[in-house]
């Protein structure tokens, strides 16, 4: 038996773009418990079992034969190893997911890689947080919840959602495409374009912003305090950056911020995170940003833009929209592309365990340097009371220097915002 993948899950197909997740350990972890608890996680999910293929001219999740199933992988780690890892995509016409346990002295890291074709940031973290539950269980702490051997594809988001009139799409369509060409945004120059990579340097590359718990909760005082959100805090503070980087007079510069919406929670009933399909969309919101925009008002539009797009069901009509991207690419267009998978906890551990890091980032195997500019990609996330941010880039298009002077001014910006305590005025100085 097999699935047919739906035009928006076929998106991912040639993205070839991949969720990858690392949970750094310290104790003694037992490799073939750790084996048999991805075995369970693999047995439990159809799309953990399959590969993509193309039948009939259609793209189908085919299910793979017992002997060609992923295993965990087990190594040697080293300070490299996560970058390794991250540049190693997952096979063509091979197992959409991989587990690596990169073994150390006191300390270990588990890390997974899930196709998008069959995950969103959400479902990815869930299957991360079962696998370390499926260990735990099997360690004797915890109830074996282990599940049966699961046969039932999950059904795409696309057949789960109300449905969008074919004229309805035509006229979104329209104004979309009307907007990219009245209001063009402008994007980062890609300076690493023409320079030649060190030997052995890998094409991936990633960058982290991580806050301290204690600045982490003044930062969530603040957006409550000032009626904004975190994620419009975020996209702000990356905004100012790009405009900053952008440099030139001083006045103003179309950007784009493209913000996720995540479509489970909208739906009746909502659909639990472990169910592995991606079931996101996004939201494009355009603003004239000026070299000495005040942060709290840009915070206060993408937060007041994102809300009414929202109500208005944006995301529905963006969802619908995507297979059209190929024919009109400026749709997508953007400066700052900023993923928000929100607070969420992280994996259970059996004791003697202890969690000592936690990670998602996405990775791709297609860039585009010919473009000559592009996004800067930002994803969030607060595990445990620690927001972190990851700027995934191809070294080929951006150049080391460029995203850490970018990662240095989130993080300063981040960090002015969280110096305000909640009495703090409308405007908020950061620094350029």
């Amino acid at each position: 038996m097999q699935r047919k993948l739906c035009p928006v899950e076929t998106i991912y197909v040639a993205q070839r773009s991949r969720a990858v997740l690392s949970c750094t350990v310290r104790g003694d972890l037992d490799e073939e418990l750790f084996a048999a608890a991805f075995a369970a996680k693999v047995a439990e999910h159809p799309s953990l079992r399959c590969r993509i293929a193309v039948e009939d001219g259609v793209h189908v999740l085919q299910p793979m034969a017992a002997d060609e199933l992923p295993r965990l992988l087990v190594r040697d780690g080293g300070p490299d190893s996560f970058t390794e890892e991250f540049n190693t995509p997952l096979p063509v016409g091979g197992p959409l997911v991989r587990a690596v346990l990169l073994r150390g002295g006191d300390e270990h890291t588990v890390m997974l890689s899930v196709d998008h074709t069959i995950t969103d940031g959400h479902s990815a973290i869930a299957l991360q947080n079962a696998l370390w539950d499926a260990y735990t269980a099997l360690a004797g702490e915890l109830p074996d919840g282990a599940a049966e051997h699961g046969e039932q594809w999950p059904s795409p988001i696309s057949e789960l959602l109300p449905p969008v009139s074919a004229q309805e799409a035509e006229e979104y369509l329209a104004r979309r495409v009307e907007r990219t060409r009245q209001a063009p945004v402008v994007c980062l120059p890609y300076e690493a374009v023409g320079t030649e990579r060190a030997p052995g340097q890998h094409e991936l590359a990633v960058q982290r912003v991580l806050l301290e718990p204690d600045d982490t909760a003044r930062l969530l005082r603040f957006a409550k305090a000032e009626g904004v959100s975190v994620h419009g805090l975020i996209a702000s503070a990356a905004l100012t950056a790009v405009r900053h980087r952008l440099g030139g007079e001083p006045g103003v510069r179309t950007l784009g911020c493209l913000s996720p919406v995540d479509l489970r929670s909208r739906l009746t009933p909502p659909l639990d995170r472990e169910v592995m399909v991606p079931a996101v969309t996004s939201c494009l919101d355009v603003l004239e940003v000026a070299h000495d925009a005040d942060p709290l008002t840009l915070a206060r539009q993408v937060t007041e833009n994102l809300h009414a797009a929202i109500e208005r069901g944006d995301f529905l009509q963006e969802l619908h929209l995507l297979p059209k991207v190929p024919q009109h690419p400026a749709l997508l267009a953007t400066s700052v592309i900023v993923t928000n998978m929100g607070r969420v906890s992280g994996p259970v551990t059996p004791d003697g365990l202890e969690v000592t890091d936690v990670r998602l980032a996405p990775a791709r195997e297609h860039y585009f340097p010919e473009a000559g500019r592009g996004p800067v990609m930002a994803c969030v996330v607060s595990f445990d009371g620690r927001l972190g941010i990851e700027l995934p880039y191809s070294a080929g298009c951006f150049t080391h220097e460029q995203v850490d002077e970018l990662r240095a001014a989130l993080h300063t910006n981040l960090l002015a915002f969280a110096a305000h305590r909640d009495d703090a005025e409308d405007t908020v100085t950061v620094p350029a």
